[in-house]
């Protein structure tokens, strides 16, 4: 049984290999940062949490800005409250983020994986609307279990 939705089981869903790479390299910095917590102290060990926080803070704006552009590209006419509703929902992301970056070591690590397993229940929600691509879920689950399992691991660490 598949947890995929059933869209992503379509002909031509694949993810295409440039999204996947970039994917994939966009990743390195969080298996790197939390893997490094456990191995450093004092005012290292604060750099390399801070590092970590403020990347997810970034990424997290990034996947808010995709659908800020998936909004815009198709102007959301069919979707729920149309294009002001999703737009708005395109920020939070942002202001999540931005709040992660004010909270200390280890609730911001705390807050940004339950933003980013929150942005993937977001983008599933919008695949299966037909609002974001096919193969979008299938970069994005593996992606968020890495970036989940690396804030959590980074937070008790």
């Amino acid at each position: 049984m598949s947890i995929a939705p059933p869209s992503m089981q379509e002909k031509g869903a694949s993810v295409p290999f440039s999204a996947a790479w970039l994917g994939g390299l966009g990743a390195i910095p969080f298996v790197c940062l939390a893997s490094a917590l456990p191995f450093v102290v004092g005012e290292p060990r604060v750099m390399a949490t801070h590092a970590l926080i403020a990347y997810g803070a970034t990424i997290l704006s990034f996947l808010g800005g995709i659908h800020w552009g998936l909004s815009i590209g198709t102007e959301s006419a069919g979707a729920p409250g149309g294009l002001p509703a999703r737009l708005i929902a395109s920020v939070i992301p942002a202001l999540i983020g931005w709040i992660a970056l004010l909270l200390r070591e280890p609730t911001g690590l705390l807050v940004l994986a339950a933003a980013f397993a929150a942005m993937l229940w977001f983008d599933l929600r919008a695949t299966r609307r037909g609002e974001a691509p096919p193969w979008y879920p299938k970069l994005r689950i593996p992606l968020t279990l890495i970036v989940v399992a690396s804030l959590l691991f980074g937070a008790t660490a």
